[in-house]
């Protein structure tokens, strides 16, 4: 996971240099509860260094120093390194200090957890780490059966852009199959990189992701100790619904 985790680093900003539609809400959740803000599994710090910008004290733990790396330089254009703190370890048991006021961790990031003891384990950890009342929010798919059995492991392309860094192009594709019965999904990012000299350097990042069910989750939730407040079905706040995409779940600590 570390490996692939590095060798995505610096292909993240430019894959999803057009996604924000976490943003207005991270704030808004942001503004009502106050700093210290932690986001778990951080990345890059596309989500945290706007936070860190408005004027929020925020740590960041993630498991890959290549992605931290890039995050602090980030931090340090945008003249926010003084408000951030940068944890670099597995966030399901890295030290964490605290207690933070929100906690948060969007993109599915929860789902690599890939079974039920590490997402009891991490969520408690992360339990620990709120103020008592503290929120801890959650962005992740919701299962769409349908979709679930298509995923056959054939090569899909998803988008191509060009690297501000090299002026290389750079063509992603995803490979995706299923175990229904496990619950898992195992996803191969692939990106291929077409150089000045002709030649097509291709990078590989496999990973795996454990999804859950919306029972299955109010039920983690419970049993690590929060007060489930609100479960969302996208990031305008509408309500869950048999068509939503995604599962924003929001949760408070239970004292």
């Amino acid at each position: 996971m570390l490996d692939a985790m590095n060798r995505a680093a610096r292909f993240f900003d430019a894959d999803f240099a057009g996604y924000a539609d976490d943003l207005p809400i991270l704030e808004a959740y942001a503004q009502r509860t106050g700093g210290p803000i932690l986001e778990l599994g951080c990345g890059t710090g596309r989500a945290l260094i706007p936070l860190a910008r408005a004027g929020y004290a925020v740590t960041g733990v993630d498991l890959s120093p290549e992605m931290l790396a890039l995050a602090r330089a980030k931090a340090e254009q945008a003249g926010v390194a003084g408000r951030m703190t940068w944890v670099q370890g597995d966030y399901s048991d890295a030290v964490l200090a605290g207690p933070y006021r929100l906690a948060f961790t969007v993109m599915n990031t929860f789902l690599h957890l890939t079974t039920q003891a590490e997402q009891v384990r991490a969520l408690k950890h992360w339990r620990e780490s709120l103020a008592p009342g503290g929120l801890l929010l959650i962005d992740i798919l919701h299962p769409d059966v349908g979709q679930l059995a298509g995923l056959d492991g054939r090569l899909e392309w998803w988008k191509t852009w060009i690297d501000p860094q090299t002026g290389n192009t750079v063509s992603k594709f995803v490979i995706r199959t299923v175990d229904l019965a496990a619950q898992m999904m195992h996803n191969t990012f692939v990106y291929d990189e077409l150089g000045a000299d002709g030649l097509v350097r291709r990078t590989l990042v496999p990973f795996d992701l454990r999804y859950v069910w919306r029972y299955e989750m109010a039920l983690l939730l419970d049993r690590a100790g929060y007060a489930i407040e609100a479960l969302y079905g996208d990031w305008d706040l509408g309500p869950f619904e048999s068509e939503s995409s995604r599962m924003i779940w929001v949760a408070r600590r239970r004292a």
